[in-house]
């Protein structure tokens, strides 16, 4: 009974020992693939990072030279035109008790004023007032061609709701919204006349055209000419400094800046796609440009989700 006993003891130890030993084992050949090379010595074969061998002084002036283009390219964007360019519509209520339909005219407008907004901004005869309304609109769209002649952008008649808020001062409400130019000039009529079942008397109503300046975008048509140069260049000297190296020895970095800076070129430059959307009335130049500058950032924070999951994981 006693051996019995000692036999029912012994046998839950021994396996205790057992595993601690196996878990050991484990352990310690975790740790020694860790700091051993593979067998074909890859980590040794990987394509140096030149930001891993540079030395203090050179470090220092990179982030230098950075910091200068940055401070650059802020002072060229302060000191720069404005990128809005805004011009009020005159509008008289002539003191009436009824609001009717607006017909406003644009400023002359070229293809380097790249979209078109109209504006407004209701003003109550109360200052103090807090107000939050579903406010319904008409608007008809007249282009103007060069020669005078006003043909119909669309026959059909826009209906639409804005919601109006009001809190000492009613907030700015978007009439309409041209995203590409077709005509020098636009009329557009505006009906509010939901805005007389207010309560509250109306004081004035304020329309604004708001364009692109038409240098501003000049200078971005430079500026992304400059930075497409500097991309292609810098993409070249990326691309010669990996050649001795198969893809297969390139790190993480490597690899997602091949991907990088081309769609960085494509985002920068859309050439001749931006020029051409100066020259050509159509959207598809517009969409093209949008599309490559939301895959350049869809695949920038693509590229931040991998290496953090590489620094999580390691």
């Amino acid at each position: 009974g006693m051996e019995a006993d000692f036999a029912a003891f012994g046998s839950p130890l021994c396996g205790e020992v057992k595993r601690f030993c196996r878990r050991v084992r484990e352990t310690y050949r975790e740790i020694k693939e860790d700091l051993t090379p593979y067998r074909d010595d890859r980590y040794y074969r990987l394509a140096p990072m030149r930001l891993y061998t540079l030395s203090k002084r050179h470090f220092v002036l990179v982030f230098v030279v950075f910091f200068v283009c940055f401070g650059l390219t802020v002072f060229i964007g302060i000191a720069g035109p404005n990128v809005i360019e805004t011009s009020v519509a005159r509008t008289d209520l002539n003191n009436s008790l009824k609001l009717k339909p607006f017909n406003l005219s644009s400023p002359p407008l070229s293809t380097y004023n790249q979209q078109l907004w109209l504006t407004c901004i209701v003003e109550l005869d109360q200052q103090d007032v807090s107000l939050k309304k579903n406010v319904s609109m008409t608007v008809k769209i007249l282009g103007v061609v060069k020669d005078g002649s006003t043909p119909y952008v669309n026959n059909q008649v826009h209906n639409r709701t804005r919601l109006l808020s009001c809190a000492q001062k009613c907030s700015e409400i978007i009439v309409a919204h041209l995203g590409y130019l077709n005509y020098t000039q636009y009329n557009i009529f505006v009906s509010l006349e939901d805005l007389n079942k207010l309560t509250y008397t109306i004081q004035n109503i304020t329309f604004t055209w708001k364009t692109y300046n038409p240098t501003f975008s000049q200078v971005e048509i430079w500026f992304r000419f400059v930075f497409v140069v500097l991309t292609f260049m810098v993409t070249c000297l990326f691309a010669h400094s990996l050649r001795k190296f198969s893809m297969r020895d390139w790190g993480i970095e490597q690899k997602w800046m091949s991907i990088l800076l081309p769609l960085l070129l494509l985002y920068n430059g859309t050439y001749p796609f931006f020029p051409l959307s100066f020259l050509v009335n159509s959207w598809f130049p517009g969409m093209l440009d949008d599309l490559f500058q939301s895959l350049f950032l869809c695949a920038l924070l693509l590229f931040w989700l991998c290496v953090y999951h590489g620094i999580r994981v390691q």
